[in-house]
């Protein structure tokens, strides 16, 4: 049986992992100021197989410092949140949740280029919040309370309130981490199971029950049970002593 400290273990990829990732989006960033690049163009450009390529590229692109520093925070926060809590399936529910946000954000699309890392961070908090729900571990549902506490404002743009934001790829990345959460069920931690939880749970052997009576009044000494005691018999044998006294 799987330890508890197994799934809660700290490790260094819990702070790494994440911060390689922020890094990344800022030198990308950097890049395209500093040489006077501009890589709107490599987003997710929907229904159009040249669009396939934003999938993987516009987690990596920012239009302004602005869309960036918002997206840096949920980013590096969410990001370490399933890499601590979640980390026998974090690199599985990265992985697969880029490319499903990516992919949807393509099929349910605006025509234009839709870029950022917000459609990831949508991801992260529909895995973290619904997946802490299904668990039923006490960390696990006190983690899904301070996501949403935290970021629970961000539901509001899956909706189109405001047309500069790609609310179909948040939309996408809520959907990725709700299906995710949904279909990932090994290298979870289990919720402690007491003994009444047990299928072959006996009330009238339980121990601390026995200090009840039928009326739920409690027993302060539980009657012993008559118990026969068989007879002891005790045989003694004595041995002559010859032993000879010389004067």
């Amino acid at each position: 049986m799987t330890k508890e400290k197994d799934y809660f273990s700290f490790n260094t990829g819990v702070v790494a992992y994440p911060l390689l990732f922020v890094l990344a989006i800022w030198i990308v960033f950097w890049f395209e100021i500093r040489f006077g690049f501009d890589f709107n163009h490599f987003g997710v450009s929907p229904r159009s197989i040249v669009g396939l390529r934003g999938i993987l590229f516009s987690p990596f692109i920012h239009s302004d410092m602005s869309h960036l520093w918002h997206n840096t925070l949920p980013l590096l926060i969410l990001s370490a949140s399933l890499f601590f809590f979640y980390q026998n399936n974090a690199w599985k529910v990265l992985l697969i949740g880029v490319f499903m946000t990516g992919f949807l954000t393509w099929l349910i699309g605006r025509p234009a280029n839709h870029i950022g890392a917000s459609g990831v961070i949508y991801m992260l908090f529909g895995f973290l919040f619904f997946k802490g729900i299904l668990a039923k571990h006490f960390r696990l549902i006190a983690v899904s309370f301070i996501v949403v506490f935290i970021y629970g404002s961000m539901i509001w743009y899956i909706a189109p309130i405001d047309p500069k934001i790609s609310w179909e790829g948040h939309l996408s990345g809520l959907i990725t981490g709700t299906l995710l959460a949904l279909l990932i069920r090994r290298g979870v931690a289990k919720p402690k199971r007491y003994i009444w939880e047990s299928p072959d749970y006996n009330e009238e052997e339980d121990e601390f029950l026995k200090h009840f009576d039928e009326n739920g009044n409690f027993i302060e000494r539980i009657p012993e049970e008559d118990v026969e005691i068989e007879e002891v018999k005790v045989i003694y044998n004595y041995k002559e002593d010859d032993t000879k006294h010389e004067g």
